[in-house]
């Protein structure tokens, strides 16, 4: 009887099967970003993109006008759909209450507490994944800013898309194109984890920047000047006249990096087969991981250990629509909170339909319940960061100091209720799907407890400055007590005798004057005094009034307050 090996026949069958094909590919980036506030006069009480508008033709950036604000001609069912799906204090978040003042003829719909700036010089963006890879040309969508009022945040929104790829070829895209940096190199000098080249191509195929990854030294010198990360040189160039709040480089409005180097990411792939699919590929689309090894491609490992991976469908997987029926049969989505990923038949014409199908959905609304989890994250990051800027500066022994350590978390603490009143949701939409997703990548970005701690801390410095301002009114209270209390003994004796010490009511204006500023002088010595020795006296005050201390405690007190030190 001959037996043979199978492992090797089914690793030489997955190796030769060819790789499933992407018929379309999305790939969406959304970079939460911190604003640093601005040292210019003129900015200080500008909103961001309130700058950004006013530099005009020396910024990219435009403001967009959007379907809800603008003609009611770019108003489509897609959006419509979008709008209804969220619950009313969502919408007004999204798009404003578009009320009119009939008075006043204002359009209050445009002032949403968000803003959004496009850019549309960048039409395409030429990738390589690893060295001597063929380069990949991404069609760009579009490049937006989300500013928020009130909320010194900004979200940028990079949304690619590319047609007729193979899976690894996705699964890399995904993997290396939203890094803000490299992560490290290899042994030959070659940027790990990042894309090999990056080019932002204009309309005629010119390029307009590139990715400096492999310049290792510069990155490595910045991190040791500045103790921060360098921002790669394309996404640099991309977000100007933002500038890195780290960088040399003059700009009004300054960023800095508050969540991991690694962009959240949004992907919508429509295959051939998505049943085809192995459950290793499903991981890793779902933990962007990357493509397999070319060798073990198909029905390889998984790229994890098993163990952690048993309750891989219920922890990442959201499978209402993953069955053989229905308009967008084999749809599945998976999402591990810093990644959202749709996958369905590129045969199926609802899931590939971009005005009522599930590209639309996409787009719109899966996009928009990614959006407020991650600004919703940002902010409280961005709040975070703010307490610790004000302790780090904080000099107890500077009177400056204090009063702007106090200002700051006076500042955060009114800025974190506004948020919560304005912001904070925990549910967007009564929407089954939305309401779902929702909760799918809230849960795993850990939302609710990193709220709960970020109140908490604001909270407890709130506290400490209430009970400072106590004491410090307390202590006040306590110096004046003892200067009425002292100074009731002369008021007492004066009113006593019923008459002026001093019979001084005929004589000259000179020396009335003189003996004006004499007593004038005296008293207020006299009170300062009091006042400085406030403190020991009132703790005279205090065992005077002890009925269990001795008189020889009581005079040993008393004596305290000319004794040297004795505090």
């Amino acid at each position: 009887m001959l037996i043979t090996d199978t492992s090797d026949a089914k690793t030489q069958l997955a190796a030769a099967a060819p790789a499933p094909a992407v018929h379309h590919l999305r790939q969406t980036l959304l970079w939460p970003l911190r604003l640093m506030p601005t040292a210019h006069p003129r900015h200080a009480h500008r909103g961001p993109w309130q700058v950004l508008r006013d530099l005009g033709d020396a910024s990219p950036w435009r403001e967009e006008i959007d379907e809800y604000t603008g003609s009611s001609d770019r108003f489509h069912e897609r959006h419509y759909n979008e709008f209804v799906s969220f619950l009313p204090y969502v919408q007004r978040f999204l798009y404003g209450d578009g009320r009119k003042d009939r008075q006043a003829g204002t359009d209050f719909g445009s002032d949403s507490p968000m803003r959004v700036f496009r850019r549309s010089d960048v039409a395409a963006v030429r990738v390589v994944a690893r060295p001597g890879d063929a380069p990949i040309t991404l069609q760009m969508v579009h490049v937006d800013l989300y500013f928020f009022f009130d909320v010194d945040v900004v979200l940028l929104n990079v949304e690619v898309g590319a047609d007729d790829l193979s899976l690894p070829q996705a699964q890399e895209i995904l993997y290396r194109f939203g890094r803000a940096y490299p992560g490290g190199w290899d042994a030959h000098g070659q940027a790990l984890h990042c894309m090999s080249s990056v080019e932002w191509l204009a309309a005629d195929g010119s390029v307009l920047s590139s990715s400096d990854a492999q310049q290792r030294e510069a990155f490595m010198s910045h991190v040791a000047e500045h103790r921060a990360p360098r921002i790669a040189a394309h996404w640099a160039w991309l977000m100007r006249p933002l500038v890195s709040d780290h960088s040399d480089e003059p700009g009004a409005l300054r960023f800095r990096q508050i969540e991991y180097y690694r962009m959240p990411v949004m992907a919508y792939l429509a295959l051939d087969d998505p049943r085809g699919l192995s459950r290793a590929d499903f991981v890793r689309l779902a933990l962007v991981s990357g493509a397999a090894d070319p060798v073990v491609s198909g029905a390889g490992p998984l790229p994890f250990a098993e163990d952690s991976m048993v309750d891989f469908e219920q922890r990442y997987c959201y499978d209402r629509f993953w069955v053989n029926a229905g308009a967008a049969p084999n749809t599945r989505y998976l999402c591990n909170g810093r990644a959202l990923i749709v996958i369905g038949d590129a045969h199926a014409e609802f899931f590939c339909c971009r005005d009522r199908g599930v590209l639309a959905q996409f787009r719109h609304q899966h996009f928009l319940l990614f959006l407020i989890a991650h600004f919703q994250k940002a902010a409280l990051l961005m709040y975070s960061d703010r307490l610790v800027e004000a302790l780090r500066s904080l000099d107890i022994h500077d009177v400056a100091s204090v009063k702007r350590f106090k200002r700051a978390i006076r500042a955060s603490f009114e800025g974190f209720l506004r948020f919560t009143h304005r912001y904070w949701f925990h549910e967007i939409s009564e929407q089954a799907q939305v309401r779902a997703l929702s909760h799918l990548c809230t849960t795993h970005l850990g939302l609710d407890p990193l709220y709960e701690e970020v109140k908490e801390r604001i909270a407890d410095m709130n506290t400490y400055l209430d009970a400072d301002s106590l004491r410090r009114q307390a202590n006040t209270v306590v110096r004046l007590t003892v200067v009425t209390l002292f100074g009731l003994i002369g008021t007492i004796t004066t009113g006593f005798l019923g008459m002026n010490l001093l019979a001084e009511a005929d004589s000259p204006l000179w020396k009335k004057l003189l003996w004006f500023g004499a007593i004038l002088a005296f008293t207020t010595w006299l009170t300062v005094y009091t006042m400085v020795k406030s403190k020991r006296l009132s703790d005279f005050i205090d065992a005077l009034s002890d009925e269990r201390h001795t008189l020889r405690t009581k005079l040993g007190v008393l004596a305290r307050v000319w004794r040297p030190g004795s505090d």
